[in-house]
């Protein structure tokens, strides 16, 4: 049986965990670890640990950084330290991050988070079981979140 780790943090306003967990367990049959942190710069070791520890065969590294610089910078350092935890592991850790300021209130706030959770979670059962599907939507515009924009044509 395939197992998945998901990695979130207390930081986070919502739990995109839950939403996460709750998607997967809808649509297939996976093990699941579970591993909360208190930040994002701690997920990169969270989801390397769920890899070597706990031997799961892909992360979902889920996040909420906050509207100022200085939490934008954590998250690109963040983003840094899952991609090296990535090519150390060769495995995929799906970096679900959904920033404070990328809507104007709380609600669209839950509502953004809830749905990047499950439509990652979902690319998360494509790349374990259906990976065809991935191909048949390259270059598609597939956005997770929000609508996909689609693809552009010469």
């Amino acid at each position: 049986m395939k197992k998945v780790g998901i990695a979130d943090t207390t930081f986070a306003r919502y739990d995109m965990g839950a939403a996460a967990i709750d998607e997967l367990e809808k649509n297939v049959s996976v093990k699941i670890e579970r591993y909360t942190v208190p930040g994002i710069k701690d997920l990169p070791v969270a989801s390397k640990k769920l890899i070597e520890e706990k031997g799961c065969d892909i992360v979902m590294a889920l996040g909420m950084p906050g509207p100022e610089d200085i939490d934008k910078q954590c998250a690109h350092e963040a983003s840094l330290g899952i991609i090296s935890a990535q090519l150390l592991t060769s495995k995929h850790i799906i970096e679900v991050f959904v920033y404070e300021d990328e809507v104007g209130n709380e609600k669209e706030l839950a509502w953004l988070a809830d749905r990047r959770a499950r439509e990652h979670a979902k690319n998360v059962i494509k790349l374990l079981f259906k990976p065809e599907e991935l191909e048949r939507d390259a270059g598609m515009g597939k956005r997770e979140g929000f609508e996909d924009v689609g693809p552009i044509k010469l």
